[in-house]
């Protein structure tokens, strides 16, 4: 018995010497690589560099930067794994806890139900039937096919918002009679507008950003104001809303935007009910309307647009307006609006979606994808005072708005010899930019530049403007700093297609890039 204790006792002292041990070398070591090899490694460079001449220093400096910079990335790529780590394990540590929450109101929702079930057992025994369980489960059935009778008799509709739309229209399209002082030209519109709203609102703008909104209308149903807080976007649309009598409808994007259901309402599957919102209803009346929609998405890429305003890109990029069809509800119910049908819902054509957008850390970069099938306006400067005589609003039909771009096209097409140069454009910056107009921006030149000639501006200033928002506007994304030259022989390009004094927006624009490298 003894010799075992002693035995015991000299283990249990060897083992935690060698414990102590253990963290003594852990500490030596560390003490070894972090304080005395340091040390050493700087008096040996010390007594070393006592002989450097001046090319060794240089090198050695090098070096040594370039070393530094090593262990500081290794230093923080450590950093990164661990902390991608950590919040994976955060976010399992997160899910277990949300199932667990789940479990909990599956629970909750049982005992619901058999609270209501009991509730209505109750009831069945005052209507005098036996208690067993068919008799039981008859009564409940009556009982909940009775209440689900007296909620329709309540409210018919699963749409509160669209059937009073009806109610308010009556079911009728509401006409828009045009007088004789209403049909005004196009350049006779833009100086009409800039008038109304210095004269009635106190907003100014220039000439050429409101002949840059009509030709905007004229070739894209969805437009984006961009600019500075302050310049007018918001105000923009609103005013022209002020101009043709009907008020714009002002929706504010919120970041929570994932899909087409927070923009225009889902159904409810537990109340049957569908959950509609203002820009969906906005929609609706423009069905009711003959005059000019404006819906303004205030502040849209504080969400990605792409997201939640996909399907009507789409859609609005058919040529025939007849298939334009938005789906509401996955089936057609009595008591729906009377424009939706079989839950689908056509977009009229005097409709236009303007969006705002500010550039900033707080908000997301429109894609491609958004500008190409957008007007994009740019609203950087705010307008000087415009001392305006009183000037009244107008009615206009979509109709005659309609005719009045159709005319446009057909009294201003594009010269030959802009399209000539704007083809020799499209070779150069395809061949040094990998960038290309295509069929769709080619498209959109069309149908822009004449109607922004009809306001009374010129030809090159149109092409300049939709040039440089929809084809030099994609340099941002290139890496510009090896494109110095390329850029360079640009300007001179653009000097012999289209004059040293032309092409102005451009010429800023690719100079901003030559400044940022």
């Amino acid at each position: 018995m003894s010799e075992f204790a002693t035995w015991y006792i000299e283990f249990i002292q060897s083992f935690f010497e060698h414990v102590v041990l253990f963290f003594q070398t852990i500490l030596s070591a560390f003490v070894q690589f972090f304080w005395i090899n340091p040390s050493l490694y700087l008096e040996s460079f010390v007594q070393s560099s006592m002989n450097y001449n001046a090319l060794d220093w240089m090198i050695g400096i090098f070096i040594l930067i370039i070393n530094f910079i090593f262990v500081v990335s290794l230093i923080y790529f450590i950093f990164v794994l661990l902390r991608r780590y950590f919040r994976f394990v955060r976010k399992e540590v997160s899910k277990d806890d949300l199932i667990l929450e789940i479990s909990d109101l599956n629970q909750k929702l049982i005992d619901v139900t058999d609270e209501k079930n009991a509730i209505l057992t109750l009831k069945s025994s005052d209507l005098g039937l036996p208690m067993n369980r068919r008799s039981v489960t008859g009564a409940i059935n009556k009982l909940e096919n009775d209440e689900e009778e007296e909620k329709k008799d309540e409210n018919p509709s699963r749409f509160t918002k669209l059937i009073a739309v009806d109610e308010t229209y009556h079911m009728e399209v509401l006409q828009t009679n045009m007088t004789e002082h209403d049909m005004l030209n196009l350049s006779q519109l833009v100086d009409r507008f800039i008038n109304f709203a210095a004269s009635q609102l106190k907003l100014f703008y220039t000439h050429k950003i409101i002949a840059i909104f009509f030709a905007g209308m004229a070739s894209s149903k969805t437009m984006i104001l961009e600019g500075i807080s302050g310049t007018g976007k918001t105000s923009l649309p609103y005013a022209m809303g002020k101009f043709f009598n009907n008020d714009t409808s002002i929706i504010s994007v919120q970041p929570s935007w994932r899909d087409r259901a927070e923009m225009i309402g889902y159904l409810n599957e537990f109340t049957k009910k569908f959950n509609e919102t203002d820009f969906l209803k906005s929609i609706y009346v423009a069905t009711y309307r003959t005059d000019l929609n404006f819906i303004v998405l205030d502040e849209m890429n504080l969400a990605r647009v792409e997201y939640y305003f996909a399907d009507f890109l789409s859609i609005l990029e058919m040529p025939n307006t007849s298939e334009w069809l938005i789906d509401i509800t996955p089936d057609s119910v009595k008591g729906d609006p009377v424009h939706l049908k079989e839950g689908k819902l056509l977009l009229p054509p005097n409709i236009w979606f303007i969006g705002t957008a500010n550039r900033d850390d707080s908000t997301f970069a429109i894609t491609d994808k958004v500008y190409d099938r957008a007007a994009s306006i740019e609203l950087s400067v705010k307008a000087d005072f415009i001392d305006a005589p009183f000037t009244d609003s107008i009615h206009v039909t979509y109709d005659y708005m309609d005719s009045l771009f159709k005319q446009a096209w057909k009294d201003h097409p594009i010269s030959q010899k802009s399209l000539d140069s704007l083809a020799k454009l499209d070779q150069f910056i395809r061949d040094n930019f990998q960038i290309t107009f295509g069929n769709r921006i080619m498209k959109q030149i069309n149908m822009f530049v004449p109607v922004f000639v009809a306001c009374g501006e010129t030809e090159v200033d149109g092409l300049d403007y939709i040039v440089t928002r929809k084809v030099l506007r994609k340099f941002e994304f290139l890496n510009l700093p090896f494109l110095r030259k390329e850029l360079d022989e640009l300007l001179i390009v653009l000097d012999k297609l289209f004059g040293k004094q032309s092409f102005n927006e451009a010429r800023a624009m690719i100079n901003h890039y030559k400044k940022q490298m």
